[in-house]
């Protein structure tokens, strides 16, 4: 079919005459059109065909591996050499050797991923809790399959799941592997695809069984009463949050907190951490630990070290002499990833499409799913005999007149028409008068007749017993109960992950390991920084600044207040008083600018002490003469985050913030100068950073607001004069007498 033209002016321009050859492979066309044709085949794809779990619990590259051990016979035959293994699943899987092998090194038992490992391995294959303990190569490891795989594979060839082409079409594989237990809650599974992403935590195979038989029997049980919580093969202590239990088990989103376990041995004063977090590693800890000392946050630790070995994980702290192991380890849990966060993501493909499935949903789909592979499973034994059946229904026919049968058969002069001849002497179609006629001679005795007799009632019997299964869904559910609780009893264990609740364990909250005293601190224009104790203070001189700069803030409060830095980027930056180091009166302090990281450019404004419990609100002023105010527990964060954006409106410059604990009268001066004196009682609060808030002072074009201070701080004798009753008001005029100027002229 000729290719349409394309239009004259939609033709791509080409005014190189060099390049006038290649104009015709340059073809213009929409991104939307790019992205259909193009990416969203490959995104889908990946979603499909590789980074998603499906409902029996396995990726692609799991089932393929599996089903290739399958049938090389090594369920029960001895281990071959892993490379052999690779080269067979190739024929599946066609992504390469090394993701191969890699697959199987996460399904091994040696690498310890998994609770219930499906790869029997022999040989190194790395281990799950160190990002630096590499596996082995293939040539040198051997693998066969574990016992439970027995659950994965059975009655794989009695048509309970269907089999698809491979990528070439020369083979079969299974689509999904027929799993007796709810394997997609019992194995840890990640996943990363296109614009979303999976990440299943592993549950007890035990409790998982469990929930299952109970959800059978009763689809509104209560989950938390069998399963108790994730389950992890490195162990550790689950924190358990029955809110976050529950919305992670109704929702298919959320996270558990585990921490490490540890030993305190009195005899040598060192602690030894034997189980760790399944989603960090030994040398992730060992770095982080290492920051600590260096910085000087972890001064009870003399040395740290792996002494992991064959008998299993082991980090070991050597503590200096009067160390409080449990408050050590208390920071060490705050601090690093000895307590981590394991985030959950239940997406499961269910029919191909991805899916965010809570684990009562998962349930509802999984049995819904194994329901079918059992009347698969049923319906294909049932037809098995019943062609048996018939069969012996034929030869019933037949053994009733044998002789005759004989008769037929040796006055038929041409082999072909034997079988004909048996159909139209007996009355039985082909495939009875086939059978019949391979009999052999041998078997034309009363005793073989009364046996297939007998056989043939036996059948009907049987075959009337699996239609009854393939109609009743009662049965149905209790042969998946019956095998629920083989595979509970035959391969359940233990949990490894114990479960501790959030008010059994101490938690260390970083003000107990500060010092606390008083200070005195000192706020420069120019972004200088001073934390003086009060001892230092009176033996020290004069204050000293850079030249052109000078004192803007300067309070008394103590060593562990928590200080926000307010900047004219619109940025507040959140820091404790602890960590500047003290100093005297005689430096210049630390430059906040450089001290915070902030941007470049950025400079500081003021600071504020937001207090323990962030009581009280913060009143932002700014140049067109607005004011705001604004909850300091707008400001206050779970996390410990050092810098907000959004600390305020920036619709205008801000002059000055002020924080108020209880309603006070400010003075407001413009640089027309006038004045005002008004209540902050007539500001309403805001739980808003960045509200512009409402207008306080009337301001004439040229001018703005320039600052403002409480009522006794200032020089004014006839407050009177500038008191306002409602805002937004112009004020009064600034007398003489009332400014600073003039005060400072009387003390000369």
């Amino acid at each position: 079919m000729p290719k349409k033209k394309q239009p004259e002016e939609t033709r791509p321009k080409v005014n190189n005459p060099n390049v006038m050859g290649l104009h015709a492979a340059v073809v213009e066309q929409p991104i939307t059109d790019t992205l259909e044709t193009n990416y969203m085949p490959y995104a889908m794809s990946v979603i499909v065909s590789r980074a998603i779990p499906e409902i029996d619990g396995f990726k692609p590259s799991h089932r393929k591996l599996l089903y290739t051990m399958y049938k090389m016979g090594l369920m029960t035959g001895a281990r071959t050499k892993s490379a052999n293994i690779v080269g067979q699943t190739m024929r599946l899987n066609p992504h390469g050797d090394a993701a191969i092998y890699d697959t199987m090194v996460r399904l091994s038992r040696g690498y310890g991923a998994l609770l219930t490992p499906f790869v029997d391995s022999k040989g190194n294959f790395g281990k799950a809790y160190s990002r630096d303990m590499a596996c082995a190569a293939p040539r040198y490891t051997e693998a066969k399959l574990t016992p439970i795989c027995a659950e994965l594979f059975r009655d794989i060839d009695s048509d309970t799941v269907d089999f698809v082409d491979n990528y070439d079409n020369t083979m079969k594989e299974p689509a999904l592997l027929p799993t007796t237990f709810p394997n997609i809650l019992v194995s840890a599974n990640s996943g990363i695809a296109v614009g979303m992403a999976s990440q299943f935590c592993g549950f007890n195979l035990k409790e998982v069984c469990d929930t299952t038989i109970a959800y059978l029997k009763n689809a509104d049980c209560d989950l938390t009463e069998t399963l108790l919580g994730p389950d992890f093969p490195t162990g550790g202590e689950l924190i358990c949050d029955p809110t976050a239990l529950k919305e992670l088990y109704d929702t298919g989103r959320g996270g558990v907190r585990v921490r490490a376990k540890y030993r305190y041995v009195k005899e040598e004063n060192l602690i030894e951490i034997y189980e760790i977090p399944y989603s960090t590693t030994v040398e992730a800890i060992l770095d982080k630990v290492a920051e600590l000392i260096k910085a000087g946050k972890a001064k009870e630790i003399a040395d740290m070290r792996d002494e992991t070995d064959l008998s299993g994980l082991k980090l070991t702290i050597d503590l200096k002499r009067g160390t409080d192991p449990d408050k050590l380890m208390a920071k060490l849990f705050k601090q690093t990833t000895l307590e981590d966060t394991f985030s959950c993501n239940f997406n499961v493909l269910i029919a191909g499409m991805p899916r965010v499935l809570g684990v009562r949903q998962v349930l509802e789909e999984w049995t819904a799913w194994r329901t079918e592979s059992v009347r698969r499973r049923t319906y294909f034994v049932m037809k098995k005999k019943k062609d048996k059946l018939h069969l012996l229904k034929g030869l019933k026919r037949i053994l009733l007149d044998i002789d005759k049968a004989i008769k037929i058969i040796r006055e038929t002069e041409e082999e072909a028409e034997v079988i004909p001849n048996l159909m139209i002497g007996f009355g039985i179609d082909q495939i009875q008068a086939e059978y019949v006629a391979e009999i052999k001679l041998r078997n034309i005795n009363k005793e073989y007749i009364l046996k297939r007799t007998q056989e043939t009632e036996a059948l009907r019997d049987e075959i009337d017993d699996l239609e009854d299964i393939v109609n009743s869904p009662r049965r149905v559910k209790k042969i998946i109960v019956e095998e629920l609780e083989q595979a509970a009893k035959k391969y359940g264990e233990p949990r490894r992950t114990s479960i501790v609740y959030g008010h059994e364990i101490v938690t260390y909250t970083e003000e107990d390991a500060v010092e606390d005293y008083p200070v005195h601190v000192f706020l420069s224009r120019e972004g200088y920084f001073k934390k003086i104790p009060p001892q230092s203070l009176r033996m020290s001189g004069e204050q000293k600044y850079k030249e052109g700069d000078g004192p803007r803030q300067s309070f008394e409060t103590t060593n562990s207040a928590e200080i926000m830095f307010f900047t004219d980027k619109c940025q507040v930056y959140k820091t404790r008083l602890s960590d500047f180091d003290d100093t005297k009166a005689s430096v210049l302090g630390d430059y906040l600018p450089v001290k915070l990281g902030m941007d470049a450019g950025e400079n500081v404004l003021c600071a504020v002490l937001p207090g323990p419990d962030y009581a009280g609100a913060l009143l932002f002023f700014f140049e067109n003469g607005k004011a705001a105010r604004v909850e300091i527990k707008a400001y206050q964060t779970t996390s410990n985050r050092r810098k907000l954006t959004g600390a305020y409106s920036d619709k205008s410059p801000l002059v000055t913030v002020l924080r108020v604990d209880g309603d006070r009268e400010l003075a407001v001066y413009s640089t027309e100068p006038r004045c005002l004196i008004f209540h902050t009682a007539l500001l309403a609060p805001k739980t808003t950073r960045t509200t512009q808030g409402v207008a306080v002072m009337n301001l004439k074009p040229k001018y703005r607001l320039e600052a403002v201070k409480p009522v006794e701080e200032t020089a004014i004798s006839n407050q009177s004069r500038y008191r306002v009753r409602a805002v937004p008001a112009a004020g009064a005029l600034l007398r003489q007498e009332d400014s600073e100027e003039r005060q400072m002229d009387l003390l000369d």
